[in-house]
């Protein structure tokens, strides 16, 4: 047996290499152990076979020559428990950390061949078999014609997202596709509660969403892997149950299955996925245009033209590069989705989430941001000793409305069509000073609990000059334009939206 000390000293591997080749399977996982040195040393080392050298040598040269890790383990792996005499009924991958590319899951050996050797790359347009793609709330956003053409009740699908859900469409069909309902149940139930899986299969009739839940209470829940592989069955023409593998590869805007007989190979499909950035790519800018429920915020830099004249080109573009990179982890953390802006602007969007109010991430993002943007302004006026703030004026509505994409050579952009991103630009304008500012359809449908831990109103002016706060109330953008003695042409289209003050929210209690 020989000790990960010796293994990295002798091949010159770091140990993050070392652990990454164990995570992928392509190296068996250490027998720990006390080493029996002096009181010094280590308490505990991880020991391997004596033929670990060889094996990290023949890693190494594979490396050398160009293969990428994927197809490292897709040759690696043909050789373990799981290869070519067995199969491993829920094979979870997990991801090399040093390489963007998948591994594959386990499968039987196929000959490794290079990527320049193969001729043309399978694209997402080209997958031969049934894929799609849904979103965190298991609804669709995209699919191609094969599964269109195999999976029943996806063929005319609602314009709305929730008409969408693979809950509620697979649930309708026949007995002979059980085996591809578990699997998805199994996939819903590592990522939502009881509750919000319920939630999920609303308007099935009473014995579906019944047998629905009991499926999701015997399920076993599937981990939010990189990847995972499954096997399932699916009728042919002749309703003869056949094998297939059902993939799911996870990704940040959702997760795509692609179902491939287990007769075909499936080495053309694994060196796809794992084109992680190309893949997700293809698929947002063929996303299906969906109309959904969402929130809108649009926050713009107050007297941007000002601090743009007072400071140097370079030092101007390093400030709104701050306020990116600032503000872009606290968006992250809400769900948001970052949409076509103009200049400094920001505009984000919040979509239903399985486990969270996208309403009440939209009111918490911006209070975050509001205190992002009050230490960053803090350090600027440090830095250039001036009396400058720095602040984000936030409009906030919600509504219901079309989202599709914008896409060139270069890049893809989320857009909403309809007058919930114009009303949430118009009353960005209404906000001063750092203010929030929400329209009042977005409080009423808060839930009560979450209603509770926002503070908002509306400022008044009493009759002898004082300036009164009206906790719970709301008011016409005219009428505040007509209190502080503003015209505002542009500002004419909301002049009847009823809007409320942002003042604090209660953090969720611990």
């Amino acid at each position: 047996m020989l000790s990960s000390k010796f293994l990295i000293e002798k091949t010159g591997i770091s140990r993050a290499t070392l652990n990454n080749y164990i995570k992928l399977g392509i190296l068996s996982k250490p027998v720990v152990s006390n080493p029996g040195l002096a009181s010094k040393g280590p308490r505990q080392l991880g020991f391997f076979p004596a033929d670990t050298i060889g094996r990290i040598e023949t890693i190494g040269k594979l490396k050398q020559e160009g293969y990428s890790m994927s197809e490292i383990a897709a040759q690696l792996l043909g050789a373990n428990e799981f290869g070519a005499t067995g199969t491993n009924p829920h094979a979870t991958i997990e991801p090399d950390l040093s390489n963007t590319s998948i591994p594959p899951a386990p499968a039987p050996a196929a000959p490794l061949r290079r990527t320049d050797d193969d001729g043309p790359r399978v694209t997402i347009d080209e997958l031969a078999h049934p894929a799609y793609m849904i979103d965190h709330n298991f609804e669709l956003i995209w699919i191609n014609q094969e599964a269109r053409r195999q999976l029943p009740g996806v063929t005319d699908l609602s314009a709305k997202s929730d008409g969408r859900s693979l809950l509620r469409l697979l649930p309708a069909q026949r007995n002979e596709w059980g085996s591809l309902l578990r699997f998805h149940v199994a996939l819903a139930k590592g990522r939502l509660t009881a509750d919000r899986f319920n939630f999920a299969c609303r308007g099935l009739d009473p014995m579906a969403f019944a047998k629905m839940q009991v499926i999701y209470a015997d399920a076993t829940a599937e981990p939010a892997m990189p990847m995972l592989a499954a096997p399932i069955t699916l009728p042919d023409e002749t309703n003869r149950q056949t094998p297939h593998t059902a993939y799911a590869s996870h990704f940040r805007e959702g997760m795509l299955i692609v179902l491939l007989p287990q007769t075909n190979g499936n080495d053309a499909m694994l060196e796809l996925l794992s084109r992680r950035d190309e893949v997700i790519r293809s698929l947002l800018r063929r996303r299906l245009p969906v109309l959904t429920d969402l929130a809108v915020m649009v926050a713009d830099l107050q007297g941007s033209v000002t601090i743009c004249s007072e400071l140097p080109p370079e030092e101007y573009f390093e400030l709104i590069n701050e306020i990116w990179a600032t503000v872009t982890p606290i968006y992250r953390r809400y769900h948001a989705t970052c949409g076509k802006h103009v200049g400094d602007g920001l505009v984000y969007y919040f979509f239903p989430q399985p486990d969270s109010d996208y309403l009440a991430n939209a009111l918490a993002c911006a209070q975050e941001t509001r205190c992002a943007m009050q230490r960053l302004s803090k350090n600027w006026q440090i830095r250039k000793n001036w009396l400058n703030e720095l602040y984000l004026n936030t409009g906030i509505t919600e509504g219901q409305e079309w989202l599709g994409t914008y896409h060139s050579s270069t890049g893809v952009e989320f857009v909403v069509l309809g007058d919930t991103i114009n009303q949430a630009a118009r009353v960005s304008d209404v906000a001063r000073h750092g203010s929030i500012w929400a329209s009042k359809s977005l409080i009423g449908k808060l839930s009560a609990k979450e209603r509770d831990r926002v503070k908002y109103g509306v400022h008044r002016r009493a009759p002898d000059g004082r300036d009164l706060f009206v906790a719970s109330s709301f008011s016409f953008v005219s009428s505040l334009l007509e209190q502080n003695g503003l015209r505002l042409e542009k500002l004419k289209d909301i002049s009847t939206l009823a809007i409320t003050e942002i003042v604090a929210i209660e953090p969720l209690p611990k």
